[in-house]
């Protein structure tokens, strides 16, 4: 982005997490300073911060930021008080698996320094912090790396909602071979469904897209049909919240229905997803749990009044499921996946 500034971080005296409230984006760029457990919890709830690695990014912060806080007012409880904070933070959102990945780090962490003093414990979890922080925009980059060549030849990509870098530290996941390009001086036009009920879409990627001097044009979602029929969209790149085991992911709702589009029109359709996404105890799709959020977001939110009848029943789940069947290639941050991905997925998984 432009400013230069970073979607989740540490602040400079190392006491806060520091986050750009994406709730507010594209018309304010306003940044938070969070120091309790709740208040990284609304965030990560509220989608102040959000993307799978940002959430990731943000939970492990937010445990050493809690963890300072809890030492510096010297609790007799302290090991038991940031377990309960990791686990307050961790049950903030269901379906991103890089959310409970980073707090199960972070705890691990906790328990493999137990009964050391407390600044010890507190330089481990500081270290853990960073060290996700960093692999982040390691494997984001990566991710980009791995990601370029798949687009040779392809003048316009479509994406749906926002797997960029306000999704993670730096560079995103499906935009990190977009990314990448713009910078080799590459040209790839940007499809971007607005991605309804909450926008993100419209808000966020072609907000940080256009700010990064990519071309980029909005679509309303019921129209990305439209596009790869009349031969506009040559690949789709998506990111994603969790894989399972047999390669079903879920992603923003709406993305099956694009999926399911780029079939019928025989256009490659790519998922953008670090290693840490990717669910082995997860056998398939049906597995996973997926958010179901408040009505307001269809019937009230971004409209100057109501859309709805008040007391109309409303349909608002987060996330859907798509098929692996649907599914072209996983660009990983170890590499490019293909068919068969029960296997592959696995063998990917173990890459050091």
């Amino acid at each position: 982005m432009s400013g230069g500034f970073e979607t989740v971080s540490l602040s400079a005296d190392k006491k806060e997490l520091v986050i750009i409230d994406q709730t507010l984006l594209p018309g304010k760029r306003v940044f938070l300073s969070l120091k309790t457990k709740e208040e990284i919890f609304e965030a990560i709830r509220s989608l102040r911060v959000r993307g799978a690695p940002a959430i990731g990014v943000a939970a492990a912060i937010g445990i050493y930021v809690c963890s300072l806080d809890y030492y510096q007012n010297a609790r007799d409880d302290f090991e038991a008080e940031i377990i309960a904070a990791a686990d307050y933070i961790g049950s903030a959102r269901p379906t991103a698996v890089n959310l409970r990945w980073a707090v199960e780090r972070m705890k691990h962490t906790l328990t493999s320094h137990s009964g050391e003093n407390a600044e010890m414990v507190l330089d481990a979890l500081l270290a853990a912090a960073e060290g996700i922080y960093r692999e982040d925009i390691e494997c984001s980059r990566r991710i980009g790396e791995y990601g370029l060549p798949l687009l040779r030849g392809c003048s316009s990509v479509l994406t749906h909602c926002n797997a960029g870098r306000l999704a993670a530290v730096k560079y995103g996941t499906a935009t990190a071979p977009i990314y990448l390009a713009h910078e080799n001086g590459i040209d790839i036009r940007v499809y971007c469904d607005e991605t309804r009920p909450l926008m993100q879409g419209a808000r966020l990627t072609s907000f940080e897209l256009s700010d990064a001097g990519i071309p980029v044009t909005l679509l309303c979602d019921n129209m990305a049909g439209s596009a790869m029929r009349n031969g506009m969209i040559d690949a789709v790149i998506v990111g994603c919240d969790r894989v399972a085991a047999n390669g079903d992911f879920a992603n923003k709702i709406g993305t099956s229905m694009v999926a399911l589009c780029a079939r019928e029109y025989g256009i490659p359709f790519y998922v953008a997803a670090p290693r840490s996404t990717i669910d082995m105890d997860t056998e398939n799709g049906k597995q996973i749990i997926i958010e179901q959020r408040d009505s307001d977001e269809v019937t009230d939110m971004w409209f100057a009044q109501r859309t709805a009848p008040k007391g109309i029943d409303v349909y608002n789940p987060a996330f859907d499921v798509t098929d692996a069947s649907l599914v072209t290639a996983f660009i990983t941050d170890a590499g490019v996946v293909y068919p068969p991905f029960s296997e592959n997925l696995l063998v990917v998984q173990e890459v050091k």
